[in-house]
Order: structure tokens, then sequence, then C-alpha cells
């Protein structure tokens, strides 16, 4: 029996009989909109030989669409009093195993291995938990999984943010890192009235296409990102400013590497280009070697 998982009394009769009920703290806001899961999976799964990683399943709505469209679907979830409520919403599925543990503890590269060998390829689908979405997010990309794409449902803000141009008065520290391993953008508006319990924020899926080669590559990259996060860590600052405090650096060598970047001393970072930190970052580490 496939149980309808958008309709509020369904949900709400699963749910009590497995005696649970929402926790805060684990931002467990559950999707009841009947359209938002069907074309999310729609985004995720190119082909039936498609393997997913689903982060944080819930109830298993959006589970349910990836099965109906994938060959296997492995799905992460850190609330153990949901399995069994998992067991009975995708009883019906012989192509989805659910994982209980914390995605961020878990070695995702043998678990991608373990279970998707016979899989063409491998995308990752999840609604995220807002307060872990970009430890998320940042987990999946640093570790340069052999994943094509990553489609999540995120705080409306936090897509903004996700999605910004390098450059732009909406990038932040985790902007440039997103758009330095992916190509990020946003597919659609997800209205807070589409969960229960509400939030009291609008969401929107994005979608990210992990890039192959990297557009832009600096001399190191692990400097690159310490570099970044100093100048972007208080964003009234100047980038000389708070990479000289970020990184303990004279404010004299920092200014010698915006000069020799072609930089103007007084620059915020969040004026700065993929290809400007790039050249800012090697100008530093440079100096650093002298």
């Amino acid at each position: 029996m496939r149980y309808n998982l958008s309709d509020l009394k369904t949900v709400r009769a699963i749910l009590e009989k497995h005696g649970f009920s929402f926790s805060k703290s684990l931002g467990q806001n559950f999707l009841i909109n009947p359209n938002v899961c069907p074309a999310m999976a729609e985004e995720a799964v190119a082909s039936g030989e498609d393997g997913v990683l689903e982060v944080g399943p819930g109830i298993g709505v959006l589970t349910a669409e990836l099965c109906a469209r994938a060959k296997k679907v492995v799905a992460v979830e850190l609330d153990r009093r949901l399995l069994p409520v998992l067991s009975e919403t995708l009883g019906d599925f012989d192509n989805v195993e659910i994982v209980s543990g914390d995605v961020l503890k878990l070695d995702l590269h043998a678990l991608l291995r373990e279970k998707f060998a016979d899989c063409r390829k491998v995308t990752v689908c999840a609604n995220l938990p807002y307060y872990i979405t970009s430890p998320v997010i940042m987990k999946l990309l640093e570790e340069k999984l052999p994943v094509e794409s990553i489609v999540v449902m995120v705080q409306k803000e936090a897509a903004d943010r996700l999605c910004a141009e390098v450059g732009s008065r909406e990038a932040g520290a985790v902007t440039v890192a997103v758009q330095y391993y992916a190509a990020a953008r946003a597919l659609f508006k997800v209205g807070r009235g589409s969960f229960v319990p509400s939030p009291k924020v609008d969401s929107a899926v994005i979608r990210l296409d992990i890039r192959k080669n990297a557009a832009f590559a600096p001399a190191d990259e692990t400097f690159f990102f310490r570099m970044v996060r100093a100048a972007f860590a208080q964003r009234r600052k100047t980038a000389l400013n708070g990479i000289s405090a970020g990184l303990a650096l004279p404010k004299e060598t920092v200014a010698a590497a915006l000069q020799s970047a072609g930089l103007p001393a007084d620059v915020r970072a969040e004026k700065l280009t993929m290809e400007q930190l790039c050249r800012l970052s090697d100008m530093l580490l440079e100096s650093d070697e002298e």
C-alpha cells in the first residue's frame, strides 16, 4: 500500500501510530505540498539507472518519488524514531535502503562505493533541515564525492546566498566555496505553508552541478579557503583588514598582495570575483613564502 504522504490526515495518523512527535532541535518540518517532491525528483533523477543519496528522508515523501524514478535510493536518517515510520511508508519499494546515522560523521566515499556500485551515476537529493544546510552542502562538496549533482531544498535566504554571483553584494564565504566546486542555480520557491509544522520562513530548491574541473585554480586550495573565510569574516571591514586579522598577517603584506593582484587597497571582499580572489590568494602565498 502506497500512502499519500501529502495528505495531512494520513501523515498525522502514521505519526500517531508510531508515537512520533516533532523535534525542534532536529529542525523537523515535513513537506506536504504534493507538487514539490515530484519536481525535485525529476531534477535529481535523469535515468532509471541512476542512484540517489538522500539526506534526512523524514517520513519518506521525497524518498517515495525518488524510488519511483531511480534504480536505488539510499537515505541517511539521524532520528532513529523515524526508522519504523519509514519502514511502513516505504514498504512498497524494494529499491530503497535506510541508513541510520549522522551524514556529517559518515564516510560517504565508502558508502557510495558500497551502495551504488551498479548504478550509472549518483546524485544527491534532500530537503535539508535549516540548521545543517551549510555543513552538509560543504561536506558533500569538499569531500569531492563521485556525484554529478546536488538538488536540495534550503531556506530561501540561504538559497539566495548560495546561488549569488561571486563579486555581488549577496555573496559570502559560503558562496565562494559553493561556486568554486559547482555551478549553482535556483530552481523554484517553496512557501512556508508547504510544511508541517509550518516554519517561519519560505524555502527554495536549488541545483548544484559539480564541476569536473575548477574554473579557477589557486596555487594552494587550503590557503585559498582560509583567506576567503578571513576576508568575509567581518563584512564591514575591508578585505585588507579582514585578511590581516584573520590570518595574522601584517597589513603591509596584505596591502602589497592587493597591489600585486591589481586590486584597490580599500576593496571589500564582496566586490571580488572568483578570479580576483584566486589571484590575491596566490600573491599572498608568494609573499608568505619569501
